[in-house]
């Protein structure tokens, strides 16, 4: 029997609205979140406006920077290590957790989310690339069967979703990602943990790597005078 789901409130809307309006791009590092100006674009009051910009800032996407209020926080190298070196560790567990307690109908889970990622590789549409990469790793998580991982992970993605659309897009390709997608999976559907966990773990250090290092040289280039 279904469950019946509570619509979002006004303030998970706006939230929604704001999150995603931010890891897109609509929303740059720096500039400032007028609550009026937000309330009157999406017709409602200010009170879910500033309950969303609460939650914002809780989850460290906007930081209050006194005169000027509200603004997007921006994106720090050191920030984006300490979430890659977590992902390198939780993972792979993931991937170990998704070896015991995936579902049966994994496989064609698999293959239809391979198929979706590749049409998404050919679309040449980032957005839509960086959304089906989410659902990848999604799907491992929820594999795994644990909640924990899939909450801290979503949190987590958003972040790096922010740093895809804005920085990082072409440094890794979406051909290479779906490539090692493939392999991932491939190890794991042969019942091959430990080779799925190496590919799980190289596919984070290398983008991780690329991440870091691109986000520095660009801190060192607003910093030079």
């Amino acid at each position: 029997m279904q469950t019946i789901e509570q619509p979002k409130s006004l303030t998970e809307q706006t939230y929604d609205i704001l999150l995603n309006a931010i890891c897109s791009g609509e929303f740059e590092p720096g500039e400032r979140l007028n609550q009026d100006e937000i309330a009157a674009r999406l017709k409602v009051s200010r009170q879910p406006v500033n309950s969303a910009i609460s939650l914002l800032k809780a989850n460290g996407f906007v930081e209050d920077t006194g005169r000027r209020g509200v603004v997007v926080s921006r994106i720090s190298p050191e920030q984006f290590l300490s979430i890659y070196e977590f992902r390198s560790a939780v993972e792979p567990f993931a991937i170990r957790l998704a070896h015991e307690r995936m579902p049966a109908d994994a496989p064609d889970e698999a293959a239809a989310m391979l198929k979706r990622g590749w049409e998404a590789v050919k679309s040449n549409d980032p957005h839509l690339q960086i959304a089906v990469d989410f659902e990848f790793h999604e799907m491992i998580y929820a594999w795994a069967g644990n909640d924990t991982i899939q909450s801290s992970m979503r949190t987590n993605w958003h972040h790096i979703r922010r740093a895809m659309a804005v920085v990082v897009r072409g440094v890794v390709s979406a051909e290479t990602s779906w490539t090692e997608h493939s392999r991932m999976i491939g190890a794991l559907m042969q019942g091959d943990v430990a080779g799925a966990e190496v590919e799980m773990k190289a596919h984070i250090d290398r983008a991780m790597d690329k991440t870091v290092t691109l986000f520095s040289n660009a801190e060192s280039a607003q910093d030079a005078p």
